[in-house]
């Protein structure tokens, strides 16, 4: 099993390329399944959860190719998937595919709004809480579907087709809105979904389905409409910037000082993280490549946060800024809203010396001057990444063991992080 070393107190300096979004390239692969159309995405991340969706949906009759290098494309630049469901050989998610990772959970509303049925097994992924499903459920109940748990899968069934209805979320749910709006987009009538969410990843698959013929008004915002069509076409999309991947580069690069340009970021859609950022300590500019960002030169500043659904401070970049904190001049506060079981980072943490006491969902972090390495263990993928950031500015080695956590999310991170300075290698096992 691989392992990241890293020798921290190197300065980061350069240009980082910032790859597709993950979160928004598994919503936009899975779409691939509500046409017999070809749908060709670009900037796709090489990830192992993109490796492992590509499998699902060859299961279930999706012919996946990856189209020729582009003039000026790189190794760090991402992939054009051309994926073709022209028919849908098996409406079976098994358990030992969608087991290993949660968002595959998500076929069901294309498959039900596409073939009237499915047969799908309860979602695994990381270990940050147990992630029900009720919410997903009640949506496609809403579309009309008849649903059903037996033996560890969730069946659902529509055989005259799913119909439009009022969907209201009593809580906000990425996964169920983007699967209430694919399953929308292809039922009879008007379908309205009240208290959606509203991360860009949804505005990002609402755009891929108006392209594909879709009718979607109001995605972005907390009501979505939709207007059921007989059809979807293929069409081409290219995967929005990774807004997480950019946060956490900028943590790292506000952790250790340096200069680096995150190539292809965009400020819009991280105004909470890029204020946090700026009270923290750092200085964040747009450019025409991108952002760019370094340290103040006045240390780092401690803040309070509460994790919170777009446009909030996203859970996705927790553990990150936990990492960042450990070393600011003060006591900082977290406070974890959107799942229950999202600090296993603390611990692993704690080994390289850092000072963090929780009661509940809330985390105080009293800033120390320095941090030492060590031996550490991945236990999610964003914690995997906390460790990271707190190991390029540990002194002496850090090893991080079990990456496969980060190659999950993050798209060659040590080559990246190495292209700026930092003393960062693979080793294998």
């Amino acid at each position: 099993m691989d392992r990241i070393r890293i020798v921290g107190g190197t300065p980061l300096n350069g240009t980082i390329a910032i790859s597709g979004a993950k979160n928004a390239a598994l919503p936009l692969m899975i779409a691939s399944l509500l046409t017999p159309d070809t749908l060709v995405l670009d900037n796709v991340p090489r990830l192992a959860d993109v490796q492992l969706l590509k499998r699902i949906l060859g299961n279930h009759g999706v012919d996946c190719m990856i189209a020729g290098k582009r003039a000026g494309q790189n190794g760090l630049s991402g992939e054009t998937l051309e994926l073709t469901a022209g028919e849908i050989v098996d409406t079976v998610a098994p358990y030992e595919l969608v087991s290993r990772m949660r968002a595959s959970f998500w076929v069901i509303g294309p498959l039900l709004a596409r073939m009237g049925e499915a047969r799908v097994s309860l979602p695994g992924g990381c270990a940050i809480g147990t992630r029900p499903v009720d919410l997903f459920i009640s949506a496609l109940r809403d579309l009309g579907a008849e649903i059903d748990i037996d033996g560890g899968y969730v069946i659902a069934r529509a055989p005259r087709g799913l119909r439009g209805g009022r969907v209201s979320f009593p809580k906000v749910t990425v996964g169920a809105t983007h699967v209430a709006l694919m399953a929308a987009a292809l039922a009879r009538g008007e379908t309205v979904i009240e208290n959606a969410a509203r991360e860009p990843e949804i505005s990002d698959l609402a755009a891929c389905l108006i392209k594909m013929g879709a009718k979607i008004y109001g995605a972005g915002t907390s009501t979505i409409r939709i207007e059921g069509v007989d059809r979807l076409t293929g069409a081409r999309h290219p995967v929005m910037p990774d807004r997480i991947e950019t946060g956490t580069y900028a943590m790292a690069v506000a952790m250790t000082g340096g200069d680096v340009v995150l190539e292809g970021a965009t400020p819009d859609i991280l105004q909470r993280p890029i204020e946090i950022l700026t009270e923290v300590g750092a200085e964040i500019t747009a450019t025409n490549h991108g952002l760019r960002v370094k340290r103040n030169g006045k240390g780092l500043s401690p803040v309070e946060v509460t994790t919170e659904p777009f446009p909030g401070f996203p859970t996705d970049l927790q553990a990150q800024l936990m990492a960042l904190v450990c070393r600011a001049n003060g006591t900082s506060r977290i406070r974890e809203t959107i799942f229950e079981n999202r600090f296993m980072h603390v611990q692993e943490l704690a080994r390289l010396g850092a000072d963090i006491h929780l009661d509940g969902q809330m985390a105080t972090i009293n800033g120390i001057d320095r941090l030492k390495g060590a031996q550490v263990m991945a236990t999610d993928l964003r914690a995997s990444v906390s460790l990271v950031i707190a190991g390029l500015a540990a002194e002496g080695e850090t090893v991080v063991n079990r990456v496969y956590h980060l190659d999950r999310g993050f798209e060659r991170i040590e080559d990246k992080l190495g292209a700026c300075g930092a003393t960062i290698e693979r080793l294998s096992a």
